[in-house]
């Protein structure tokens, strides 16, 4: 269980981490955040198992979170505040346990979610309709406006405000679609977002270095204008897509 800490607070940042390392040894911290403003970046672009929350942070209060990027971790919230309890429960909350911590508490809202979270998550998986991925692009060229199947893009990527798409013979073309939006509607089967700004089809990836800080280089075909790094946060992620997983 891969577990991310949001609190403002170093001792009570410390204090979790000492609870998980002792009582659920199988879990694992991925990260520590301070902020709401880190915790919207970490968020659009890295997954958890759980969260662990405060609910006053060093730039303001964790429900503004919600409003900026969409998460579906269980949420277990962690605060001196006892008059938030209805709003957290709105989103995601699994747990609302109040400060000081105290180590049965933690572990009982944990072990909620072994059954609570993951095993409706598998009911409504199979019931849900198969989502259906975008198949084609639309790009405009001047005057021109064109299509590129799925099957004929090398890779997206973001600059100077702008989306590109590049095709496999190494065409590129503005297209009118954010790289967020691409990335809910692309088969994550054969695409992967590498950075915030760039989306690449596992037929790009030439070349997958290890590069200082346990991140990944990678290089792609065509070539990538510019150093594409996979973050250490990303790199199981990245090398499970990568094995099909």
């Amino acid at each position: 269980m891969n577990i991310l800490i949001i609190e403002d607070e170093l001792p009570a940042q410390e204090e979790l981490a000492r609870i998980i390392k002792k009582c659920i040894p199988q879990a694992h911290i991925i990260d520590m955040l301070f902020s709401v403003e880190d915790s919207i970046k970490w968020l659009s672009e890295n997954e958890a198992d759980l969260i662990l929350m405060d609910i006053h942070l060093s730039d303001g209060i964790c429900f503004d979170i919600f409003d900026q990027v969409e998460v579906t971790t269980p949420i277990i919230f962690t605060t001196a505040y006892d008059q938030y309890a209805i709003n957290a429960f709105k989103v995601n909350g699994i747990g609302y346990i109040l400060k000081p911590i105290m180590e049965d508490e933690l572990v009982a809202a944990v072990s909620k979610l072994s059954y609570s979270h993951y095993n409706m998550k598998k009911l409504i998986d199979h019931f849900k309709p198969k989502k259906e991925y975008r198949s084609r692009v639309a790009f405009r060229s001047g005057e021109r406006i064109g299509y590129l199947s799925i099957d004929e893009i090398a890779y997206f990527f973001a600059e100077d405000k702008l989306t590109y798409v590049v095709s496999k013979d190494g065409k590129k073309h503005i297209i009118d679609h954010s790289i967020e939006s691409l990335e809910q509607q692309l088969d994550p089967k054969s695409f992967f977002r590498i950075t915030r700004g760039c989306i690449a089809s596992i037929d790009s990836i030439e070349k997958v270095s290890r590069y200082f800080n346990s991140r990944l280089k990678l290089s792609l075909k065509p070539d990538y204008n510019g150093e594409l790094l996979v973050s250490r946060i990303r790199v199981p992620k990245f090398i499970k897509w990568l094995d099909g997983e």
